[in-house]
């Protein structure tokens, strides 16, 4: 996982971190992972944009990534929580401007709707990417 960007690692409260390959369902699973996890820490203003920002993630995964596997961790942080999922594809994603008609392009920019900073960062390698959305508490 990159956190270059993220908290400090003596910020970081908790973390969840796990790897799979994502079908039909793993949004669902995942989203109830992250609720428990938020509200369990006190956080539970943030978990419906939390939820919705990360399906968005996951749904890229689905429907960009070969192989669909990508590694997901959640960072809780004073105030806050960091959502990460990092995939071998070197394809960064956009946001694109969405056909009101069309069947996609809408993630990315629904994430930076709901969230409070998001961004991409990709591997020194070019062998993959993180991309990755924080929203606080306050």
């Amino acid at each position: 996982m990159n956190h270059v960007t993220g908290p400090q690692a003596a910020d970081v409260e908790s973390q969840y971190h796990a790897e799979f390959a994502m079908g039909a369902h793993s949004a669902r699973h995942l989203r109830r992972v992250l609720r428990l996890y938020l509200v369990r820490s006190g956080m539970p203003d943030v978990a419906d944009a939390a939820e919705l920002a990360l399906t968005e993630l996951v749904a890229n995964v689905v429907r960009h990534v070969p192989g669909r596997r990508c590694r997901v961790c959640f960072l809780l942080y004073p105030g806050g929580v960091r959502v990460e999922v990092a995939d071998g594809c070197p394809e960064l994603p956009v946001a694109a401007e969405a056909d009101a008609l069309g069947d996609g392009g809408r993630g990315l920019v629904i994430v930076e709707a709901v969230a409070d900073r998001w961004g991409v960062a990709p591997y020194a390698d070019g062998r993959g990417k993180t991309v990755w959305f924080e929203c606080g508490t306050g």
